[in-house]
């Protein structure tokens, strides 16, 4: 599929475009622009962003093990001139190489895995954490094909080896069970057509004085959440159409006419009765309450009540027998248990230790907790139950008990997904950190850890890492105070319900 040429190609006096530059150049050219003009703006990558690059590295090691004999080309070398030579005197021995670095008219690549094939040809093989081949993939393989060709590599074929969804871990992780090959070639092929007057086009932008004028758009998150997102959104009001319910393609159609805050949307825009609350709210100030709707809701709790939620960790590759990747594991919950509204609740809570599977004894310790009788109180149900589905998957013992406990599972975020209740201040969120405020007067500020993303990474770090055991102390009373407010801050919202519809 690629040019031949007698030849690697030389080094050119203008700067390379790498494949991840590639990508942000398809996807906004002002970030391409800032990456090589002022790259100091593009903040450093935040812990949950670095956890997502570590597990793509986690993924790529385990997939070089299917190459015995593989080449790392110059792992720890920085120097670009060096990559590029020993890149060139890898490919002579010809034996499987972990990103070797070749340029061509411009481009800079550096595939996962090359791998030798016969008649002295080569295939490039991209390494996915993913459970599924995405176009961006296909893209990224359509720059490494342009360019590997160019420089004079005979590619054959091309590969995305992505994660296998249905693999059960039994035992050490098999990688040759664990992943899946798709070939891509034929779809690859075309795109890289298309890659050389994409390169000149980046250019001409990286060359331009000033950073093009860009406005903002469904490309600031697609494929990725572009990285100066703060920045190119600053201007926008709290109350922005952005912020509209499910809005869609129509919060872009609105921002693109000249409408910019909720309250200003025309009568005549065609609004879901939610999104007709938003603008409604967003003019007069005050919250929207159905309270016969709320009264409804609140009904349905049968006491006494267990106010339960669940921390849990994913791994692409996973950490336990029994697993499959990216599979939810509770490793922390958080039970408060009320006899009767406005009775002092009583607080149970599980936290695993050490680095065994979490399971068994996060299962029989909520078991022991959360009795057999009355509400059991959740925001956003279908986490929960999806987590308690695949417990009863894994350890059928406790099946029979938890298709008993689903059916007394109520949804604290039903009525705030309903709009029975909104308030401005959510700004288009039904999240407890959104609405614990406005109807509290409480939050999560002033505590260390404040959402269910940053305490699995805490918990990964604490646990699997070596670390003092003062600090694991420390970051599991923190883990705590977390999971815990969550609990209780669902006990302070039902009771603000409780004043709305006395």
């Amino acid at each position: 599929m690629g040019r031949a040429a007698s030849s690697f190609t030389a080094m050119s006096e203008r700067p390379y475009v790498s494949k991840s530059k590639f990508l942000w150049g398809q996807q906004c050219r002002k970030l391409l622009w800032v990456a090589y003009n002022a790259k100091d703006r593009i903040p450093e990558p935040d812990a949950a962003q670095q956890a997502i690059f570590d597990q793509g590295h986690e993924v790529g090691a385990l997939a070089k093990q299917l190459f015995p004999g593989g080449i790392e080309v110059s792992a720890d070398v920085t120097d670009f001139e060096q990559v590029l030579q020993k890149s060139l005197e890898a490919v002579k021995l010809r034996k499987p190489l972990f990103e070797p670095g070749f340029v061509y008219n411009g481009g800079f690549a550096r595939a996962d895995i090359l791998n030798p094939v016969s008649g002295g040809a080569w295939d490039i093989i991209e390494v996915k954490s993913s459970t599924e081949v995405k176009d961006v993939n296909l893209l990224d393989l359509a720059f490494q094909a342009f360019v590997y060709s160019g420089a004079g590599l005979n590619v054959r074929r091309c590969f995305v080896m992505h994660v296998d969804r249905n693999y059960v871990r039994r035992g050490a992780v098999d990688p040759k069970k664990f992943f899946k090959l798709a070939d891509v070639t034929k779809v690859v092929s075309g795109l890289s057509r298309k890659i050389e007057s994409q390169l000149e086009d980046m250019f001409s932008v990286i060359r331009l004085k000033q950073e093009p004028e860009i406005k903002i758009g469904p490309h600031c998150s697609d494929p990725y959440d572009c990285p100066l997102t703060d920045e190119c959104w600053a201007f926008l009001p709290p109350d922005s159409v952005l912020n509209l319910y499910y809005g869609g393609k129509k919060c872009w159609r609105l921002l693109q006419e000249g409408v910019v805050n909720l309250k200003d949307i025309p009568d005549e825009v065609d609004l879901t009765d939610r999104q007709a609350i938003q603008r409604k709210v967003a003019g007069t100030g005050q919250p929207h309450i159905d309270r016969k709707a709320l009264a409804s809701f609140l009904k349905r709790i049968r006491y006494t009540a267990s106010f339960l939620d669940f921390e849990t960790i994913n791994a692409a590759i996973p950490l336990f027998d029994g697993l499959s990747p990216w599979q939810q594991v509770p490793f922390q919950f958080s039970l408060h248990r009320q006899a009767a509204p406005g009775v002092e609740a009583e607080h149970h809570a599980f936290l695993a230790d050490g680095r065994g599977d979490p399971r068994p004894k996060f299962l029989h310790r909520l078991r022991d907790c959360i009795g057999d009788k009355g509400s059991i109180v959740v925001y956003n149900a279908k986490f929960e139950a999806g987590v308690l589905h695949a417990l009863a998957d894994a350890f059928p013992e406790h099946a029979f008990w938890i298709e008993a406990v689903k059916p007394r599972i109520i949804d604290l975020l039903q009525p705030f997904q309903a709009f029975d209740y909104y308030h401005p201040a959510q700004h288009g969120s039904a999240s407890i950190k959104a609405v614990l405020p406005v109807l509290t007067g409480r939050s999560y500020a002033d505590l260390e850890i404040q959402e269910g993303g940053q305490a699995s990474l805490e918990f990964l770090r604490v646990h699997f890492g070596d670390l003092p055991e003062a600090e694991r102390q420390k970051v599991r009373g923190q883990l705590e105070r977390y999971c815990g407010q969550d609990t209780e801050g669902m006990i302070w919202i039902v009771d603000a319900l409780r004043r709305l519809t006395d």
